[in-house]
């Protein structure tokens, strides 16, 4: 009887687990319910893969692109091989400010191109020495250095930095103005060097590198194109500027512009900016014109220009048609011969068309006018021109550029005369000693003076000037008001009129228009 007990009587004994083991229960339930979703248990949410430490980035493995034409070379390549012939120069002028002495840095050419706020920083105070920074390229492993005229123009000291922190006190070798090109040599061998390319034929759109060390940070590449070739910019006397917008500011100077081959083909000169700051308009002298200047400066230590005796001017469309000269044909039109030139001496006439010069087309003055300067004193050449719309090839020997090229009956005459048609808006008058002497002309010019053209008349379009010698009307002279009036009244109606004047000794040809 005793192990037997009313279920009555083990309620109490029941009761006490139950509270307990609900508790225990719930624990574990939620225990699974949180460990599954944190993924610690194999549930219906997703587990996230194992985390793994990507690997790290190759650095010295990235594929620079190969460029066209560079034989396999990338940029980089390029920038390795002409960085170190590329040098820095300080130029230093002793002195002060009071002297009225320019300095590289007061000149006009660098305060156009370069701006009065950047030029500012550079003005030396009084009784200071003036200094200028530019850039140099190493073209002969013996130390010669070739840069601009404007980077070292009447320095007393000039330096040079290499790209390995050496130092060098730089000769003057020469300078050329004209084409604002100098050389320098320093005492050094085995120098790396840049090789010179053959800029005549750079294309437009061919990717360029400007080196150099603009505001004095050495060492500096900039990336473009060529944007144009042929450029007259008036910086220089003889131009045929490379354009580019590869980036070139002050202290640029001097430094190289390069191919895609790491080949020289022009030296840094100035830029087009109203900030004094790159403004994607930069010039460059080219290899070829560079090369020759360099050569005369190191072998007689000046220029040796070659001549040929002619003035010349644009080939326009309407000088075109009044010279018998097809639309398509390019040309440069003889609008005066000098006398005792070579050009008179072979039989060159005012009016001729020049459309080749030594086996080279000429489409342009400048381009001209920098063939003949290039070529040796004492060469023949062979010149194709335009007469009377034939063509023609005249033989004849360069001679040497004379230092001044300025060229050497008095009729009085009172009343002035403009007569009717086009040349009504133009007064003229016989050359006398007293508008010779307003003018600026000769006693022995022969020719009638424009005195007054009407405002905004057609001859004030075409550029007929006050003062302007008229010399011949429709290719007739003119050499007194008489024959100027008997000209005009036989001039036909509706049709252009071809004039020959004379202006500060030059001559030129103008067309007015109906």
């Amino acid at each position: 009887m005793d192990d037997f007990r009313h279920p009555m009587e083990q309620k109490p004994a029941m009761r006490s687990w139950i509270v307990p083991g609900l508790l225990v229960i719930a624990g574990v339930l939620i225990g699974v319910i949180l460990a599954s979703d944190f993924g610690w248990l194999p549930t219906g949410h997703a587990v996230p893969e194992p985390l793994s430490v990507p690997p790290a980035r190759p650095v010295s493995t990235a594929v620079q692109p190969t460029l066209p034409g560079a034989g396999g070379q990338s940029f980089v390549d390029v920038a390795k091989i002409v960085k170190p012939a590329v040098v820095n120069i300080f130029a230093t002028r002793n002195g002060s400010s009071e002297e009225g002495k320019s300095t590289p840095f007061e000149d006009p050419f660098f305060r156009r191109f370069f701006g009065e706020e950047w030029m500012k920083r550079f003005e030396a105070p009084k009784e200071r020495k003036e200094r200028g920074l530019g850039s140099g390229v190493i073209v002969d492993q013996n130390g010669l250095i070739i840069t601009n005229n404007h980077v070292v123009n009447k320095a007393d000291e000039i330096k040079v930095f290499l790209s390995d922190k050496r130092e060098f006190k730089a000769k003057l070798v020469g300078t050329d103005a004209k084409t604002d090109v100098a050389v320098l040599k320093i005492e050094a061998s085995g120098l790396p060097t840049i090789a010179w390319a053959d800029s005549d034929k750079l294309e437009v759109g061919e990717f360029v590198l400007a080196v150099g060390n603009p505001f004095g940070l050495t060492q500096t590449v900039t990336l473009g194109i060529v944007s144009a070739l042929g450029r007259a910019a008036g910086i220089a006397e003889y131009e045929d500027f490379i354009q580019t917008d590869a980036a070139i500011n002050p202290g640029n100077s001097g430094g190289a512009l390069v191919n895609v081959r790491g080949e020289l083909v022009g030296i840094n000169t100035a830029i087009y900016s109203q900030s004094g700051g790159n403004m994607g308009i930069g010039f460059a002298v080219p290899s070829n014109m560079a090369h020759s200047i360099m050569e005369q400066l190191v072998q007689h230590g000046k220029v040796v220009r070659g001549w040929l005796g002619v003035s010349i001017q644009e080939l326009t469309p309407e000088l075109s048609s009044q010279f018998g000269v097809p639309k398509d044909v390019k040309g440069v039109l003889v609008s005066d011969v000098m006398d005792d030139s070579p050009a008179k001496k072979a039989g060159f006439e005012r009016g001729d068309v020049i459309v080749d010069y030594d086996g080279k087309p000429m489409d342009s003055p400048a381009h001209l006018r920098n063939a003949v300067a290039q070529t040796m004193v004492g060469k023949k050449v062979t010149v194709k021109i335009i007469r009377e719309k034939k063509p023609k090839s005249i033989d004849l020997t360069i001679a040497e550029q004379p230092k001044n090229l300025a060229q050497a009956g008095v009729e009085e005459g009172g009343e002035s005369v403009a007569p009717a048609g086009l040349l009504s808006d133009i007064e003229v008058r016989e050359l006398n000693t007293e508008l010779a002497g307003r003018y600026g002309l000769k006693q022995s010019d022969r020719g009638v003076v424009v005195v007054r053209v009407k405002s905004g008349s057609s001859a004030e379009e075409a550029g007929v000037r006050e003062g302007d010698l008229v010399l011949e009307v429709n290719r007739k002279s003119v050499g007194t008001v008489k024959a100027y009036e008997h000209v005009a009244a036989n001039l036909p109606k509706d049709q252009s009129v071809l004039l020959l004047l004379k202006r500060q000794g030059r001559a030129i040809y103008l067309t007015l228009r109906p």
